[in-house]
């Protein structure tokens, strides 16, 4: 195999960076996250990042503490050593999703509460009501969404 412009990837993690902090992403989590989606093994310790980042250590514990808030990014520790290994899952828009699902049903009760309390009659009351049922909808469709995923990337990578 061919060896990677190292300047090259580079220029793609930044660029494909500035696409999540369009999206509301804060940069420096953005950039680690796009980083490890670029390396083969989808893991780097702190250290790896902040090399290849060319950024101070403290900016890459903020990023990953933050993604991993989001579950983004897990933290495992390195078998035998004492250092942490963040990695992406492969699947990762399946994982996020999925914990979507999770977040949903959270969700469920405040957001009943909040009808109630606001009166399902008024404009307040109408938009929680319209956000409740939209989670509701979401999160009854999830499940077949992902089977659906699930099968097209079979199709498409093989299982």
């Amino acid at each position: 195999m061919d060896e990677r412009d190292d300047q090259a990837v580079l220029r793609f993690i930044e660029r494909f960076s500035s696409v999540f902090v369009e999206a509301g992403v804060p940069r420096m989590p953005a950039r680690v996250f796009v980083a490890l989606l670029a390396t083969d093994s989808g893991s780097l310790t702190a250290a790896e990042l902040a090399d290849l980042l060319r950024v101070s250590p403290a900016a890459i514990s903020g990023a990953v503490r933050y993604l991993t808030q989001v579950r983004l990014v897990s933290r495992e520790r390195e078998t035998g050593t004492r250092r942490d290994v963040y990695r992406v899952f492969d699947d990762v828009w399946y994982e996020a999703l999925f914990r979507r699902d999770e977040m949903f049903r959270r969700w469920e009760v405040p957001l009943k509460e909040g009808v109630e309390v606001l009166g399902p009659d008024s404009s307040a009351g109408r938009r929680i009501a319209e956000m409740r049922a939209f989670f509701q909808f979401i999160q009854g469709e999830l499940p077949t969404l992902l089977e659906h995923w699930r099968t097209y990337r079979d199709e498409t990578f093989g299982p």
